[in-house]
């Protein structure tokens, strides 16, 4: 089955219809951490390529987010005629439980991220972002709100950078992400979950947390580590 997410009465992203709803499930990822949901695709999916590229990262490092990708494509540009139009329609079209992931195009200049977009992100409901350059930075942080960044600016985007269009398949270094897929971000980095296994992936993730919670009392316990291991666990 397919559930829609509408914005302004239009279907703008199309998804699995998953057992939970998306905010448990939001909830539940947030409780693990980043290396189990990598090593359940790698492991269990053969997924070698899940992470995004390792510059990304939190703005603080107890910031932790997760969503459905709401992505993002620009780059370098001078052009400005209806730029900030496009804009604006952008986080019109934000949805809830969100998160905006950015293709900047190798831009190292502009901030695409600021005070203004986060406050009218946070008010959609949207749960963070993953974008090149950041500016208005103390705000953001008064905002609570979750960025993963690669570097801070107080170049803003009009007239330096071009959003060319939002909800279409963007190449994040080795990772293609489709809107839709689930987004995962804490301390270690981001990973993108492919929306069909979603759910599949956020279980086994879950099992691995548990089985991890025996092995470090068998390590507090003082066993050996080759015990730990021919009693089941792992390093």
């Amino acid at each position: 089955m397919i559930q829609e997410i509408h914005t302004n009465g239009k279907a703008a992203t199309q998804l699995p219809q998953y057992p939970v709803p998306i905010t448990e499930m939001r909830e539940r990822y947030l409780r693990l951490y980043t290396g189990a949901v990598n090593d359940v695709l790698r492991f269990n999916y053969k997924l070698q390529t899940t992470s995004l590229p390792a510059h990304f990262a939190p703005l603080r490092e107890e910031m932790k987010l997760a969503g459905l990708a709401f992505t993002v494509k620009g780059a370098p540009d001078i052009t400005t005629e209806g730029e900030m139009e496009t804009r604006a329609q952008m986080l019109e079209a934000l949805h809830e439980d969100s998160v905006v992931v950015w293709d900047c195009t190798g831009d190292t200049i502009t901030s695409q991220w600021g005070e203004v977009m986060t406050m009218a992100a946070r008010r959609i409901g949207c749960r963070g972002a993953i974008v090149n350059g950041i500016r208005d930075t103390n705000a953001i942080l008064d905002q609570g709100f979750p960025v993963f960044y690669q570097y801070k600016t107080n170049t803003g985007m009009l007239g330096r950078f071009r959003m060319y269009h939002y909800q279409k398949p963007v190449l994040m270094g080795g990772v293609v992400v489709e809107p839709g897929d689930w987004i995962f971000g804490d301390i270690d980095g981001v990973i993108s979950i492919p929306r069909a296994i979603a759910y599949e992936v956020l279980l086994a993730a879950e099992e691995i947390v548990h089985k991890e919670a025996g092995i470090k009392e068998m390590v507090e316990s003082g066993m050996r580590p080759t015990e730990v291991v021919r009693n089941g666990g792992y390093f």
